[in-house]
C-alpha cells in the first residue's frame, strides 16, 4: 500500500509528542495542518490510529503495531540523510538542547553565537526550563545539567565555567531600613526572596565558610517558580523589597551599578559547573557532532 512519506512523518511526529499542539510545536508546523495529515493518512490506510479526545491523543492497537515497524525505518532513514553531511562542506540540520533556564540565560550566550557562526546551516533549537526530566522525551539530541542532575549511562562533557557560586544581596534601601545581615542565620529575621521547584519543594539556601554549612529555609513576602520567574525576584529586590540569593552571574549587573549590594559574601556557596550529556549509544547526529567539537574546543582555549 503507498502513503505519502509527508503523512507518515506527521504520524510519527503526533506519536511521539503524544498530541497536535506539541508535535506542531516540535515540528515547526501547526496543529490543524498535522490533524489533517494524520485523518488522511488513516483515510488511505483504512484504519484509525489515534484516539482523540478534548484532552488526550493516544495510538490505538492499530497505531501501536505501526510505530512499532514504523520508528526503527524512520530512524534509518534519518541516519541516511544524516550521513549525507560527511559529503557537505559544513553540517547542516537541527540540533535540539534541553536545558535549564540558568544556563540559556548564563552560560549559552557566550557559546551559541560564535557556534551559529561557525556552522550556519545548523539550526539551533533551545529548549529551556526547570523540570529535570527525560532529554529525550521531547526528541532532543542532547541535554544541559548539573551533576547532581545527569541521567545514567549519559557521555558528560563539561560546558561553561566549572565553578559558580551563589550570591546574596539586597537593595541599599532596604538595608538602610532593616540592616545587614552579619551570619546567615539572621536572614530569620529578614524579609527572604526565593524560589519554588515544579514538584512544590521550596528551595533551600545554603552557605558555606571553612568547614561550617548551614542550611536555611527562607521565608519571605515573595515565592516564584524556579526559572524564568526569578527574574522577578531580581527586579523585586532591586525595588528594595527584600533579600535575594541567587547563580551571582544573573545578579552580577544589579550588583556592578550598586541597585544591589552584597551581603554574607564569605558564605556564598560555590558549585561544580554545569554538564552537556549525551548517549552515545544512539547515532549521534552531525549537529550534534559539531556541538560537541565546538566545546571540545572552547573547553581547550585558556580563559
Amino acid at each position: 500500500m503507498a502513503l505519502d512519506m509527508a503523512l507518515l512523518h506527521a504520524v510519527v511526529a503526533v506519536a511521539k509528542a503524544g498530541g497536535f499542539r506539541e508535535a506542531a510545536r516540535m515540528s515547526g508546523s501547526n496543529p490543524s495542518r498535522l490533524s489533517d495529515a494524520v485523518r488522511r493518512a488513516e483515510q488511505q490506510l483504512g484504519v484509525r490510529l489515534f484516539n482523540r479526545t478534548t484532552r488526550t491523543v493516544v495510538l490505538t492497537e492499530a497505531g501501536r503495531a505501526l510505530m512499532s515497524r514504523l520508528l526503527p525505518a524512520m530512524n534509518e532513514v534519518d541516519a541516511a540523510l544524516d550521513a549525507l553531511n560527511t559529503f557537505r562542506d559544513t553540517p547542516g540540520g537541527t540540533l535540539r538542547l534541553n536545558v535549564p533556564v540558568s544556563a540559556a540565560r548564563l552560560v549559552l550566550p557566550a557559546i551559541v553565537p560564535g557556534f551559529l557562526q561557525r556552522y550556519p546551516d545548523i539550526r539551533l533549537e533551545i529548549v529551556a526550563e526547570s523540570n529535570v526530566q527525560d532529554i529525550f522525551r521531547d526528541s532532543c539530541d542532547a541535554g544541559i545539567r548539573y551533576d547532581d542532575h545527569l541521567e545514567q549511562d549519559m557521555v558528560a562533557l563539561p560546558i561553561g565555567p566549572r565553578v559558580q557560586r551563589f550570591a546574596a544581596a539586597a537593595a541599599p534601601a532596604y538595608l538602610a531600613a532593616y540592616g545587614t545581615p552579619q551570619h546567615p542565620r539572621d536572614l530569620m529575621q529578614h524579609r527572604c526572596l526565593y524560589g519554588r521547584y515544579a514538584t512544590g519543594v521550596t528551595a533551600e539556601w545554603e552557605f558555606s565558610r571553612g568547614a561550617e554549612r548551614i542550611t536555611l529555609q527562607p521565608q519571605g513576602p515573595l515565592i516564584c517558580s524556579i526559572g524564568a520567574a526569578m527574574e522577578l525576584t531580581v527586579s523585586t529586590a532591586i525595588a528594595g523589597a527584600g533579600v535575594v540569593y541567587l547563580f551571582e552571574d544573573w545578579l552580577k549587573p544589579a550588583l556592578a551599578n550598586g541597585s544591589l549590594q552584597p551581603i554574607l559574601a564569605d558564605w556564598w556557596l560555590s558549585f561544580p559547573g554545569l554538564w552537556l550529556y549525551y548517549n552515545d549509544r544512539r547515532l549521534i547526529p552531525a549537529p550534534l557532532q559539531a556541538f560537541l567539537s565546538w566545546i571540545r574546543e572552547l573547553n581547550a582555549t585558556p580563559g
